[in-house]
Order: structure tokens, then C-alpha cells, then sequence
């Protein structure tokens, strides 16, 4: 599938019905997946054909210690055009969305990076983050593509931090879907744009 195909009917889809009520946003996309899935690659494909001038928003902490992280981070680099900006963005990625300029292509590789950063908040807290990201989203001018991890298909993870993680992800993914337009899945090396192949749930 080719991006600029791929993109041909959004701007008919966001005139048509929302049985669900919700308001997207052409300049929202949403990219989810499993690991290793290819997310990242289409991503990357969707920002490129974006004519617009494109930052990579690097979500994850720096641990020069964690040789196999350093070895994925490269591997991103080295596929990524020499004229991308890239931003290390851990925490704070609400206010480098509102800052960004109309201009700008933000891709941000990943939301699950970023949400397990503030993990070790209580819920009330981490509820106005993510409060706080969401409104960031209907602030920015700027065009923004959001990789996101699909960690609930598979077993009920053992302990109570991995289940919060797999928790808060999911929810937030939801929400950013809702306002996104299109949204993709990538599975078993294809390309599936929910937007166009499913029904939004009601809000």
C-alpha cells in the first residue's frame, strides 16, 4: 500500500456521519500495532509524504547501558531521511505539541514509551497527564502521527505494574483513535486502515 493512496479518501471520510459523536482530526494519525509489526516503517512512510517539514519525537529514556535499546534506537536512525530533526521528548510531550508550528510534521515513536515514563504516577495523577496530552492534541497547528503499541491481545500480565501499563495504554490508545483520522493497524506485514474498514464505537 502506497501512503499517498492510502490517504486519497480522508478528507471525504472526515465530512461523512460519526455515528459515534466524536470530532477528528485529518492532521491526527494514529498508527498501532504489535511489536515488530512495522508500525514504525509506515509511520515513518505516512511523514514523508507529509510536504511538511518533519520532527522525530524519540519518546524513550537514554540508557547507555542498555546495549540491545541502543541497538534498536540506530537501527531507527540509520532509516530515517539525514534531514528529519529529531527531538528526545521522555516526558514533557504536551508542550512540544503545543509549540509546534503548522509547518511541522511530529512523529512520535512511541506512546507506550511515553506513558511507561510517568508509570510510577498514582491514577489520579496520571489521569491529568493524559488530560493534558489530549488537550495538547486540539491545540497544536501542527500535523502529528502517533505510533502505538497493541500490548492487550495477549496474556493478563503477572504483576500490577504490567497490568496498569497495559491498561492506561489501551485506554489512551482509544482515545487517541477517536480523534484521529485515519487510523492504522499494521499486522503480519499489511496495512489496514481501520477508519475506512471499521465503525467507531460510541463515545
Amino acid at each position: 500500500m502506497n501512503p499517498e493512496d492510502a490517504g486519497k479518501k480522508t478528507d471525504r471520510a472526515n465530512h461523512e456521519a460519526n455515528p459515534a459523536g466524536h470530532s477528528t482530526r485529518s492532521s491526527l494519525i494514529l498508527v498501532t500495532g504489535a511489536a515488530r509489526s512495522g508500525k514504525s516503517e509506515w509511520a515513518e512512510a505516512l511523514a514523508a509524504q507529509s510536504s511538511r517539514f518533519v520532527t522525530y519525537v524519540a519518546t524513550a529514556q537514554l540508557d547507555p547501558d542498555d546495549l540491545e535499546w541502543q541497538a534498536r534506537i540506530r537501527q531507527h536512525q540509520q532509516r530515517r531521511p539525514a534531514d528529519w530533526k529529531t527531538l528526545h521528548v521522555p516526558l514533557d510531550l504536551a508542550a512540544t505539541l503545543r509549540q509546534a508550528e503548522a509547518s511541522e510534521c511530529l512523529l512520535v515513536d512511541s506512546l507506550g514509551t511515553w506513558l511507561a515514563n510517568w508509570l510510577e504516577q498514582d491514577e489520579s495523577t496520571w489521569e491529568q497527564t493524559a488530560q493534558e496530552l489530549l488537550d495538547s492534541l486540539a491545540q497544536t497547528v501542527a500535523q502529528v502521527i502517533f505510533v502505538a503499541e497493541e500490548t492487550g491481545w495477549g496474556v493478563v500480565p503477572a504483576y500490577p505494574i504490567g497490568r496498569t501499563f497495559r491498561d492506561r495504554l489501551g485506554k489512551l490508545t482509544r482515545q487517541i483513535g477517536a480523534l484521529a483520522n485515519p487510523v492504522y493497524l499494521v499486522a503480519g506485514g499489511h496495512v489496514l486502515n481501520l477508519s475506512q474498514l471499521g465503525t467507531p464505537l460510541p463515545h
